[in-house]
C-alpha cells in the first residue's frame, strides 16, 4: 500500500509530492475495486450461465435437456456483447447496468433451486444477453483504471481470479452437490454487487470523452482481422469441450478442477514476465502446444496421466491465448471513444469461436463411424486453423503499428508534424497541398473532413490522394503510414 503524508506546506496544500502519492492511491484502489467487481461476476457467470457446471449439474439432476438451452443462451451473450457498445455510452451507464443487473441475476440463480419451469428457458437467455452486456461495458473501466502498458497485467488478474473462484464453485457443485455450488455463487455476486455500489463513475469525464468527435481513430480493418483471428482461436476450445473432455468423463474428481489449473498457471507465468517476452514468440509456442496436446490425445490411453499431459498443454495455451487477444483488445481501446463497443465485438469472437468449434464437435461425435476416428478429425480441424494463425498474426501486428502511428501523429504538435511530413515529402517529392493532404491523411481523417479543413471538394481530395500514392509508388493509406513510419526511424 502506499503511504500518504498529511503534512501541509505553509498555506495549508498538499506538497506536488504528495499529490502525486494521493493519485496513485486512489487509481490502485480503482483499480483493484474494478477487477474484484468484474472477477466476482465472471466467476460466477462461467460456473453457472455460460455452459457452466452448475447448470450442468443441476439439468443433469432433472433430466433436463441442458444441450438446447445452452445454444440459445450463446446466442444471447453473444447477441450482448455485439449491441452493448450501442446501449451503453459512459461509465456511469456501466456502473448503473451493473447495479441493475446484479440483483436480477441473484433473483435468475434463486429460480434454479426449484423444479424445472419455463422460468429456466427465460431467465437463462435474458441473463445470457444481459451478461454479455455486462462483459463488454466493463471495458470503461478496463480502459481508465490501468495505463496502456499495465493492462495486460490487469486482465491477467481478472483471468486468474476469475478463473480460481470458478474452479472452486465448479467442485462444489460436481463433488458436493450442485446447490452447495449454486448458494456459494449467489454469495459471490451478493458480494460482486456491494462492491459495485462503491465503483467511481467519473460522469462528467466520460461525457466529454465519448462527444468527441475522433476519426482519426477509426479501427474497422483492425478489428476485422482481429475478429478473424480470434475465431479461428477458440475454434479448438469449442472442439476440446466436445471432443477431449467428454473421453475422460471417468475422472470427475479430477476433472472437476484440475483443466482450469494450467490455465491459471499459463497466465500467472506471463503476468509475471510480460515485460520481456514478445508477444508474437509465446503465441507461436500456444500454438505448438496445443497441436501437441491433440497429439498425445491420439497417441495416449485415458488415464490420469494422460490426462495431466494432455490438459496441462491444451490448456495452458489456452491461457496464453485469452490473455494475448486481451491485451491487444486493452490497445485497442484507446482507438475507439466507446471501449464497450470494441471490448463486445472482440470478446463475440470468443464466443462465436466456441460454438462454432462446438458445433464441429458435435458432429464429430455423431458421424463417428467405425472408419473414421473423430480425434483425427480434430486434428485435421486444428492443423488447418493453426496454419492460418502466422500470416494473420503478421497482419494484425502491422495494423496495429499503422494505429499507433495514426495515435501518437494526431498528438504531435503542428511543429512537429510538419517536421515528419518534411521527411516524407523529401523522399516523394510532394507539393504544399500535397503535404497538407499528407499530414491529414496521417491523422487518419476522411476524405469528406479533409475535404472540409482545406476547403475543397471531396474530388479534389481523391485527385491529391491519388497524385500523393503515385508519388511514392503505393495505393493505400497503410502504406503511406509504413513509409512515415519507416523515416521516423531514422
Amino acid at each position: 500500500m502506499v503511504s500518504i503524508s498529511n503534512e501541509f506546506t505553509g498555506a495549508g496544500e498538499m506538497t506536488i509530492k504528495d499529490k502525486k502519492r494521493n493519485t496513485i492511491f486512489i487509481d490502485l484502489n480503482e483499480r483493484n475495486m474494478a477487477v474484484l467487481v468484474f472477477s466476482l461476476f465472471s466467476s460466477w457467470m462461467l460456473s453457472f450461465i455460460f455452459e457452466g457446471q452448475i447448470f450442468q449439474c443441476i439439468a443433469k439432476e432433472y433430466n433436463f435437456p441442458a444441450d438446447s438451452i445452452i445454444i440459445g443462451s450463446s446466442a444471447a451473450m453473444f447477441s450482448g456483447l455485439l449491441l452493448s457498445g450501442f446501449l451503453i455510452k459512459t461509465k456511469m451507464h456501466t456502473k448503473r447496468l451493473f447495479l441493475y443487473s446484479y440483483p436480477f441475476f441473484i433473483a435468475l440463480s434463486i429460480i434454479f433451486f426449484f423444479p424445472p419451469s419455463a422460468l429456466w428457458n427465460m431467465g437463462i437467455i435474458l441473463g445470457s444477453f444481459i451478461s454479455g452486456c455486462c462483459v463488454a461495458s466493463w471495458g470503461f473501466y478496463f480502459k481508465t483504471v490501468s495505463e496502456k502498458n499495465e493492462r495486460i497485467k490487469t486482465a491477467a488478474d481478472v483471468l486468474i481470479i476469475s478463473n480460481i473462484i470458478m474452479i472452486i464453485l465448479n467442485a462444489a457443485a460436481i463433488n458436493i452437490s450442485p446447490y452447495i455450488g449454486l448458494s456459494l455463487s449467489v454469495v459471490i455476486l451478493i458480494f460482486a454487487f456491494i462492491l459495485a455500489l462503491k465503483l467511481p463513475s467519473d460522469y462528467n469525464y466520460d461525457k466529454n470523452h465519448v462527444n468527441k468527435k475522433s476519426e482519426s481513430l477509426s479501427v474497422s480493418s483492425l478489428l476485422l482481422f482481429f475478429y478473424l483471428f480470434i475465431v479461428i482461436l477458440t475454434i479448438n476450445s469449442g472442439l476440446m469441450y466436445h471432443v477431449v473432455n467428454p473421453a475422460f468423463n471417468h475422472l470427475t474428481i479430477l476433472t472437476s478442477w484440475y483443466w482450469a489449473v494450467p490455465y491459471v498457471a499459463a497466465i500467472f507465468i506471463l503476468r509475471s514476465f510480460s515485460q520481456k517476452i514478445k508477444t508474437s514468440y509465446i503465441l507461436y509456442v500456444a500454438i505448438a502446444m496445443i497441436g501437441l496436446s491433440f497429439i498425445a490425445f491420439i497417441a495416449l490411453d485415458r488415464s490420469v496421466t494422460s490426462y495431466f499431459i494432455i490438459n496441462t498443454l491444451m490448456l495452458g495455451s489456452y491461457g496464453v491465448y485469452d490473455l494475448f487477444f486481451w491485451s491487444i483488445l486493452g490497445v485497442m481501446l484507446d482507438y475507439h471513444e466507446n471501449p464497450a463497443k470494441i471490448f463486445g465485438i472482440g470478446l463475440s469472437a470468443n464466443v462465436l469461436g466456441i460454438v462454432l468449434g462446438g458445433f464441429v464437435g458435435n458432429n464429430l461425435i455423431m458421424n463417428n463411424l467405425q472408419s473414421i476416428n473423430p480425434s483425427l478429425l480434430a486434428f485435421a480441424v486444428v492443423c488447418i486453423t493453426l496454419a492460418l494463425l502466422p500470416p494473420l498474426n503478421k497482419h494484425l501486428s502491422t495494423l496495429l503499428r499503422g494505429h499507433t502511428y495514426l495515435s501518437v501523429f494526431t498528438e504531435m504538435p503542428e511543429f512537429k508534424q510538419n517536421s515528419e511530413i518534411d521527411k516524407i515529402s523529401a523522399f516523394g517529392n510532394l507539393s504544399e497541398r500535397e503535404k497538407q493532404v499528407a499530414s491529414l491523411l496521417l491523422q487518419g481523417k476522411t476524405y469528406r473532413t479533409i475535404a472540409g479543413e482545406l476547403f475543397i471538394s471531396e474530388n479534389t481530395v481523391k485527385y491529391y490522394v491519388k497524385n500523393i500514392y503515385s508519388k511514392f509508388n503505393i495505393q493505400s493509406r497503410a502504406e503511406l503510414i509504413d513509409i512515415a513510419m519507416e523515416k521516423q526511424s531514422r
